[in-house]
């Protein structure tokens, strides 16, 4: 097998790592996964797990890393580059980390940031996958939504990312469900008919008065307590309620759109479809895995 590969490329989340092999022709030859995330490893941890990891796969090849591996908390920190940014320099700004066995070559591709005082915003690997939607949908200019832990909207036009924006949706449904009295709401079987039911209720809300977030919120709660909402309920009102508030409060950046294409997990994508469609607005989903395959692919093209 390892003759036949040409470079490996590399996706090193926060909490999980993941690797494809690919030949000269740009076939992916064999792929490997790990739980191995940027949360999990000090910095002297990742040449180990990047060796153990393509231990069976590749003996000697170069290898392109996306995500958080360029974090500062991370192998070594990739600087970013500043938006609005042409994304195929993006392995111009890769850096080389030492490996101590240098038949594997590592380069870790860096983030997109900006820096205008009120608008400062920062992404890892969205803008890798970025790169690969603009191979997967040649010529597509305009808004791309990607939900997410930190979901990213973002204008694209061609290869340049013109500007982006982060909202903390993911990242607040677990806080929320796990550490706020909401929990008390939420436990025990989440999933059913009535979670959909749920997450209409909280969409509708969500869309009409995102600026009532905070005050609303607190209905997961009560609805359990007199209304004997069930967890699936709460639960599908909880994201609902979420989503809703970020599509709403983002609506500056809807009117006059096409189609908009989402990326990211195809059930979650799936979620942000039906929002938008309440909006009239037709989406496309992208799985976040071809994307980011595509986008490693095209930025070593460069």
């Amino acid at each position: 097998m390892a003759s036949q590969i040409d470079w490996v490329a590399v996706d090193w989340g926060t909490s999980n790592l993941r690797a494809w092999a690919l030949d000269s022709a740009g076939a992916v030859v064999a792929s490997r996964s790990s739980p191995d995330g940027m949360s999990r490893l000090s910095r002297e941890q990742y040449p180990g797990i990047l060796a153990s990891l393509l231990a069976d796969v590749a003996v000697s090849a170069d290898v392109l890393i996306c995500g958080m591996a360029g974090a500062r908390q991370g192998w070594i920190e990739a600087p970013y580059i500043d938006a609005p940014a042409d994304l195929t320099t993006l392995e111009r700004g890769a850096v080389a980390p030492e490996m101590p066995d240098d038949r594997l070559r590592p380069r870790i591709l860096p983030g997109v940031c900006q820096r205008d005082i009120g608008a400062e915003d920062v992404m890892r690997g969205e803008e890798t996958q970025l790169l690969g939607l603009a191979a997967l949908l040649p010529g597509f200019e305009g808004l791309v939504v990607m939900p997410g832990t930190h979901s990213k909207w973002a204008h694209l036009s061609g290869t340049r990312l013109e500007r982006f924006s982060s909202a903390m949706t993911g990242e607040l449904f677990d806080l929320l469900k796990t550490h706020s009295v909401l929990r008390h709401s939420l436990g025990g079987d989440l999933e059913g008919e009535d979670r959909e039911v749920g997450f209409e209720a909280g969409l509708d809300l969500g869309l009409d008065r995102p600026q009532r977030l905070t005050a609303t919120l607190f209905k997961v709660r009560a609805g359990a307590l007199l209304s004997d909402r069930s967890p699936a309920w709460c639960a599908g009102f909880l994201s609902g309620l979420l989503i809703g508030a970020e599509i709403g409060g983002q609506r500056d950046w809807v009117p006059g759109v096409g189609q908009v294409p989402l990326v990211g997990s195809v059930s979650l994508c799936a979620l942000y479809q039906q929002a938008f469609a309440r909006l009239g607005i037709d989406t496309r989903i992208f799985d976040a895995t071809d994307a980011t395959l595509a986008g490693l692919q095209a930025a070593r093209r460069g």
